[in-house]
């Protein structure tokens, strides 16, 4: 499990940010603080919902510095789609493989519905020497993070 003040695990990944780039975690740490935030699937009513709150409470991350990302297992064009579709400004990352929610420790399956291999509802904020300075993961996957929390957190970290 990662936990707060350990090494955030390194990955590279697609990056849905209206064109496709790949995006490298260790690579992006000038622009630390980073607030990598997990979610179940695009199109979802909660996911929805936490994607434009990051996105209507963007200012207030950026003025600290911070940088957010979103990650799912949708394709990096399903989440272009559901950028458009939201007016999200903040890049998604596409982890299609499962690599990063396997890292992360926030895989969880919806078996009763026989979907496998989706990100728990998580919220890690990664600092410039690559700590995880904040960690937040819901088993529910209705229950959206206390917003106001990640932004302290990624103050605290910047």
């Amino acid at each position: 499990m990662v936990d707060t003040g350990d090494d955030a695990p390194d990955f590279t990944a697609p990056l849905a940010n209206g064109d496709i780039e790949s995006f490298t975690l260790s690579e992006e740490l000038d622009d630390a603080p980073l607030v990598l935030a997990f979610f179940p699937g695009a199109f979802t009513s909660v996911c929805t919902s936490e994607m434009c709150t990051f996105r209507d409470e963007l200012s207030t991350f950026e003025d600290i510095g911070a940088s957010v990302y979103g990650i799912s297992v949708d394709s990096p064009f399903t989440l272009n789609e559901f950028r458009d579709q939201n007016d999200l400004n903040f890049g998604l990352l596409s982890d299609i493989d499962k690599e990063v929610i396997d890292a992360y420790d926030v895989s969880m399956d919806f078996a009763d519905l026989g979907v496998h291999g989706v990100a728990k509802r998580a919220v890690f904020v990664v600092d410039s020497d690559g700590e995880v300075a904040s960690r937040w993961v819901s088993d529910d996957p209705g229950v959206e993070p206390d917003y106001d929390e990640v932004a302290a957190a990624a103050e605290d970290a910047a």
